[in-house]
């Protein structure tokens, strides 16, 4: 078989398979890279300058990151709209949280809300010229809720079919059959930007996340559009989301890039009910995005078209694989014949060796002709083994390429080295050592943030035990002033407290003592001195050990604490669980090139053994003279070789199926990388090399309607805003 037909034959299997394959080829995985790509982005180290003691009476905690400032006003507002079973709405209700960062005592707010009502703490309000409601906050935080009827930035529409009709939900409720629900999502809040010169409508990027929970007796054979299922044997859990408006703002090619706006549940029910749906929508994930980190993407685009150069030059390799495969099976044919030839002529030899004393003549003509035949196999042994050795080497450098693609820093494979080499790769990929990096490198980050923010703890910290010293302080002074008043009545406190006990003491004197005691603690002389003893204490080498103490010790739990939180952990096990899965195809790598090794080295004996063999006859043909004098001792040698002979021709297939089977293995092989190009590496390509600078300078014009969107009821204007909706969908039960 030439390289011609070899290539023709990989094209044609390619054809086939691209073919079978291309109405398989879907939209979505592209939308979810991009929905990734929204979604993934630094989220650094929590951390707090002091105990957040209105965060836990809250059940929440407000963690400081590089981009937030504990000293601002934010309004966190939640929108919890009731509807009925087929969204429409039916009562809206606004919780708002205002975090108190500047610890004001009065806070100034705007809002739209009716029948506002405090629902944690005694703090009221009263209204301004303005029109504005002024909180009497005292330093804490706000927390009310109210009513408004307004119209919501995002319409919920629920639908449902019974057996491809459609039903309303009390219709429905009892019936049996394949029912499909579907929500619809219509986004109505934009802004009007210009684009490249033109004015253009931009939505608020809000997504839409809607879910359920299903009874496993009602419903089977769920499915879910643009969601994800889980089913715990009991209820299957629904996730679905949506991106309603996104697709008119990135005006993408539906084709290419589909931005779903509806999210659709399918089932086999029986006695159909079911219970509230909940969906939240929110536009945090554009409102947090970066878009000055962008231009990292037309990077991108050039890497990708390297690594379609080197997708084609591995592709390229893979077909010269099969090609030479294929020419050592031709050979290992060529070889089996010889082998054949070599087996009837050692026949010939062994019958013949009866009649050695009359043939003597024509015995060495045979030994003179298996003589050759050995020279004829051995000569091609040269070639066996070099093709061999070739197949090792491209395995071995598509290894190196792999493990060079996967990140890993290795020598070189060869021969010699692969298993010391990957055997390392897979020691250090051990679970327990990953995870002690990666708690290592965690611990070194955590600490690193934290004793970013010493100097803020430690001011924290100072600022405590100031207040205790001058708690201190005052009571000494106190007593001194107390005394110095009792004396100056002629009694001490002894006499004074046994005077009151006794009745003797008048509470119109108390009153005259304690109302003199006041105004000496209040006189600017005491005071004063107060002051002076404190910063004393203050600076005394105790006091300043004391803080030092406990500033290291709030520094320690603040680390423990960010070390031991949900983003922190995760990270660590997910690099743990990718660990895992290389160590996994680093084993099976090293599986395959083993046994390659044995099929190698077992060629090498075998190439060996056909020039023992060459040797051999040469010997016997240089004897042929002297054979007539040792027949019977030739007789003997003559059936070792025989047996030696049909031992190698016995063992000839299996070399044969071996070479097949490798070569069948080529052939998966450059269709598999094929298939990669085209269903990975293309579409990639395909997704990067549109109008990048377009699609980017709409992502940031979204960003920024987003940025602009943070409440529904009302907001100050020196106050930032966070805003959610959750839609919450009457049960559909049977009467």
């Amino acid at each position: 078989m030439n390289g011609n037909n070899s290539n023709e034959k990989i094209k044609e299997s390619r054809t086939q398979n691209n073919k079978h394959k291309k109405g398989k080829i879907s939209k979505k995985p592209l939308a979810a890279i991009l929905c990734l790509a929204l979604l993934v982005g630094g989220t650094g180290v929590s951390v707090y300058a002091k105990t957040a003691e209105k965060s836990g009476e809250a059940g929440e905690e407000t963690p400081r990151t590089e981009a937030a400032t504990d000293a601002e006003l934010v309004k966190n507002e939640t929108v919890y709209v009731m509807t009925g079973t087929d969204g429409s709405v039916e009562k809206i209700i606004v919780s708002d949280w205002i975090k108190n960062g500047t610890e004001s005592d009065s806070v100034l707010d705007r809002s739209e809300l009716k029948e506002i009502e405090n629902v944690k703490g005694t703090g009221t309000y009263t209204m301004n010229g303005d029109n504005m409601r002024v909180w009497d906050a005292q330093g804490n935080d706000i927390y009310y809720q109210g009513n408004i009827d307004k119209e919501l930035p995002v319409d919920l529409k629920v639908s449902y079919r019974l057996d491809g009709k459609s039903i309303s939900s009390s219709e429905l409720a009892g019936k049996s059959g394949r029912v499909t629900i579907r929500f619809d999502y219509r986004n109505k809040q934009c802004e009007t930007v210009e684009i490249d010169g033109k004015k253009e409508k931009i939505y608020v990027p809000f997504t839409m996340m809607t879910g359920m929970l299903l009874d496993n007796d009602i419903f089977t054979n769920v499915e879910v559009s643009n969601g994800k299922l889980i089913n715990d044997g009991e209820r299957t859990i629904v996730v679905g989301i949506a991106f309603p408006g996104l697709q008119e703002n990135l005006k993408a090619d539906q084709e290419r890039l589909e931005l779903p706006d509806y999210v659709e549940i399918t089932a086999d029910v029986k006695d159909f009910q079911m219970s509230n749906t909940v969906t939240i929508a929110s536009n945090e994930v554009f409102s947090r995005l970066e878009t000055d980190k962008f231009d990292f993407l037309d990077e991108l685009k050039d890497s990708l078209h390297e690594l379609t150069d080197a997708m084609d030059q591995l592709m390229d390799g893979s077909s010269q694989l099969y090609d030479g495969l294929c020419s050592l099976l031709e050979k290992s044919g060529e070889l089996i014949k010889g082998i054949d030839r070599l087996a009837e002529g050692a026949e010939k030899l062994k019958k013949g060796a009866a009649d050695l004393d009359q043939g003597a003549g024509e015995l060495a003509g045979g030994t003179q002709a298996l003589a050759d035949g050995l020279g004829q196999l051995a000569a091609n042994s040269g070639t066996l083994n070099a093709g061999a050795g070739q197949v090792f080497s491209s395995l071995l450098g598509m290894a190196n390429t792999q493990l060079a693609a996967a990140g890993l820093n290795v020598p070189a494979l060869t021969i010699e080295n692969y298993g010391e080499v990957l055997d390392g790769v897979i020691a250090s990929l051990d679970t327990s050592n990953v995870w002690n990096q990666a708690q290592a490198a965690a611990q070194q980050k955590v600490t690193e943030a934290v004793y970013a923010q010493k100097d803020t703890v430690a001011a924290g910290v100072t600022a405590a035990v100031r207040d205790q010293v001058a708690a201190q302080v005052t009571a000494m002074v106190y007593e001194n002033v107390e005394a110095l008043v009792l004396e100056s009545q002629g009694m001490t406190k002894e006499t004074y407290e046994a005077g009151i006990a006794a009745g003797a003491v008048t509470p119109e004197q108390q009153a005259q003592v304690e109302a003199a005691i006041d105004m000496q603690m209040q006189s600017e002389e005491v005071k004063a001195m107060i002051d002076a003893n404190t910063e004393q204490q203050m600076l005394t080498q105790e006091v300043q050990d004391l803080i030092a103490a406990k500033t290291e010790e709030q520094l320690r739990l603040l680390i423990d604490q960010n070390l031991n939180s949900s983003e922190v952990q995760g990270q660590i096990n997910g690099a743990v669980e990718q660990a895992q899965s290389g160590a996994a195809s680093v084993q099976a790598l090293k599986g395959q090139l083993d046994s390659y090794k044995a099929f190698y080295n077992g060629l090498n004996q075998y190439t060996a053994g056909v020039a023992s063999a060459k040797s051999g006859a040469d010997t016997l043909n240089a004897g042929a003279g002297q054979l007539k004098a040792g027949t019977a001792e030739l007789a003997g040698g003559i059936d070792q070789l025989y047996d030696g002979i049909i031992t190698l021709k016995n063992g000839a297939p299996a070399l044969t199926d071996g070479v097949t089977k490798l070569r069948d293995g080529s052939m998966e092989l450059s269709e598999g990388l094929q298939e990669f190009n085209e269903q990975g590496i293309q579409k990639l390509v395909d997704a990067v090399d549109g109008d990048i600078n377009g699609l980017l300078t709409r992502i940031r014009a979204t960003a920024d309607v987003s940025e602009n969107y943070n409440t529904f009821s009302g907001l100050a204007e020196d106050m930032k805003g966070q805003v959610k909706f959750i839609y919450r969908t009457d049960s559909v039960k049977a009467e």
